[in-house]
C-alpha cells in the first residue's frame, strides 16, 4: 500500500481533534418523551457521530436490528411503540461496545432486568469511562504515530508507516476484547473454584 504520510498525518489531525471533544450525551441530555424508531435511529446517528466522513453513509444500527434487540431481550420493550430514556441509554451502550464485543457478552454487562435507576447509574458510570477512554486512546495514537505526526515525544513502538499503525490498532483490539472477555468469565469466580485457572487456559 502507498501512503501519502501528509494525508494520513492530516486526517488523524482531525480526527484528534474532534475525538478531544466528543462525549456521549449525559442522562438528563437523552429524550424522555416517547420517541418513534425512525426518530431514535436519528438520534443514535447523532450520539455517535464519530466515524470518518468516509463512513458517514454507514449504518450505526438499523430498524429491524433494534426490533431483534427487543425480541431477544437485549434491551426493554418499547411502550407502545415508543421509545424513552431508558431505551436510548440501552442502545447507545449498545452501538459503542458490539464493535468490539459479542452481543451475549454485553448482556452480562448490562442486563434487560434492571430497574430504570440502575440503568442510570449503568449509565452514567459507562459515559464517563467512555470519556476517559477516548483520552487514553488519543495519547496511545499520539505515541505511536509521532513519526507521523511529527511530534517531539518519540517511544521505541512508535512508527513512521501508516501500514504499521494499522497493524498495531488491530492488534491492539484483539487484545483488549480478549481481555475484556477473559475478565467477565471471572464473574463471581475465587480462586477455589478455578478463577485464577480460568485466565491462563488460552
Amino acid at each position: 500500500m502507498n501512503y501519502n504520510k501528509e494525508l494520513v498525518a492530516g486526517k488523524l489531525r482531525r480526527w484528534e481533534k474532534y475525538l478531544e471533544d466528543f462525549k456521549l450525551p449525559s442522562w438528563n441530555d437523552i429524550p424522555n418523551i416517547g420517541l418513534y424508531m425512525e426518530q431514535v435511529i436519528i438520534l443514535l446517528k447523532e450520539y455517535l457521530d464519530y466515524l470518518p466522513p468516509e463512513l458517514k453513509d454507514e449504518q450505526i444500527i438499523t430498524a429491524a436490528t433494534i426490533n431483534n434487540y427487543v425480541r431477544t431481550k437485549i434491551m426493554p420493550e418499547p411502550v407502545k411503540k415508543k421509545y424513552y430514556r431508558v431505551h436510548i441509554a440501552y442502545l447507545v451502550m449498545i452501538c459503542t461496545m458490539k464493535q468490539i464485543l459479542p452481543i451475549a457478552v454485553i448482556t452480562k454487562i448490562i442486563p434487560t432486568e434492571n430497574p430504570e435507576d440502575k440503568v442510570r447509574e449503568i449509565y452514567d458510570r459507562y459515559s464517563e469511562r467512555h470519556k476517559q477512554t477516548v483520552q487514553y486512546f488519543l495519547k496511545q495514537i499520539r505515541l505511536l504515530a509521532g513519526p507521523i505526526l511529527d511530534h517531539k515525544d518519540i517511544i521505541e513502538e512508535s512508527t513512521a508507516e501508516t501500514e504499521d499503525l494499522i497493524i498495531m490498532c488491530t492488534i491492539s483490539a484483539g487484545f483488549s476484547k480478549l481481555l475484556a472477555e477473559k475478565l467477565l468469565l471471572l464473574d463471581g469466580k475465587d480462586l477455589t473454584d478455578g478463577g485464577s485457572i480460568e485466565i491462563r487456559k488460552r
